[in-house]
């Protein structure tokens, strides 16, 4: 999705989605600044280089990875579902920006959603497929 505020640059807006955990992205031109929930990327993904690189990764992929400050507003699960999320959600964005960008964020795998998620737990069972121990005496 695409909007201008006041005349201003165009933002490009997509949701990315990975196991609980859901981020809103935001795509503006810039200089490739990364902004979490009002904090910098650093220090929101505890100075991680793995969870970095990782939502920079589709911008790495097509070579503007300098020419776009991501904003993005997320919640649920743990750092690293919110990584997966951001990194599809960029993906998407990126994908409004250029139609033709697609195929390559495709082949690198950027643009497939993860649908893993934790399997509910089932009554008799400790968890999802654990059964209690069993005592034959």
């Amino acid at each position: 999705m695409v909007s201008t505020l006041d005349n201003a640059q165009p933002t490009y807006i997509a949701i990315g989605r990975r196991k609980n955990s859901v981020a809103k992205v935001k795509l503006v031109s810039g200089t490739g600044a990364i902004s979490v929930n009002d904090r910098s990327g650093e220090a929101y993904f505890q100075f991680n280089a793995q969870y970095l690189n990782a939502l920079k990764a589709p911008l790495l992929c097509l070579g503007v990875e300098n020419n776009y400050d991501i904003y993005v507003s997320t919640h649920g699960g743990g750092l690293r579902g919110q990584t997966d999320a951001v990194k599809l959600g960029v993906a998407r964005a990126l994908c409004y920006i250029s139609q033709d960008q697609r195929g390559d964020l495709k082949k690198e795998g950027y643009m497939t959603r993860d649908y893993r998620s934790k399997e509910r737990k089932k009554y008799g069972l400790r968890k999802a497929r654990r059964a209690p121990q069993f005592s034959k005496r």
